[in-house]
């Protein structure tokens, strides 16, 4: 049963070329890994933090949503930067980055139920810069994604 074994790197790629991501609070790495990520809302709601509370390697996925509207993208040095939303599961926001190989291999996918979909993104050598129809500003270390800082207002 598939809901049964474990996802490998190879059904991560996979499902991202078809255009889905595990449902949650999330960084979903390219090399299957994943990072549950909890919401920090401080109390001047000027600032507000993603923060990682498990990482696994192993995992079984409960379900997959789509993550089928790409809204934003911009090209760096052999690297893309996506930014968007999973219109059929509620507007959820995304933000992923890829290689440029010809197969457009999933570095890595941030997905959150507490963001709105993201309008634009921005990609330089350290840092993945996306921000929300609602004005946040997420700010995604390239090699650390799960060490987001967000800045705006969350309401």
């Amino acid at each position: 049963m598939a809901g049964d074994r474990t996802v490998t790197a190879a059904e991560v790629q996979a499902r991202w070329r078809a255009r889905q991501a595990p449902d949650g609070d999330l960084v979903l790495l390219g090399d299957g890994s994943l990072s549950v990520m909890e919401l920090q809302v401080y109390a001047d709601l000027a600032r507000w933090d993603w923060w990682e509370i498990v990482r696994a390697e192993q995992w079984t996925p409960a379900n997959w949503l789509d993550v089928d509207v790409a809204l934003a993208s911009c090209d760096q040095n052999g690297s893309r930067a996506l930014a968007g939303e999973s219109s059929a599961h509620g507007s959820i926001g995304w933000v992923a980055l890829t290689r440029l190989d010809g197969e457009d291999t999933l570095e890595w996918l941030a997905i959150s139920r507490h963001s709105n979909p993201f309008s634009s993104v921005e990609l330089d050598d350290t840092t993945v810069t996306a921000t929300s129809t609602a004005g946040q500003i997420w700010r995604f270390p390239r090699a650390a994604p799960e060490r987001v800082r967000i800045t705006g207002d969350p309401g």
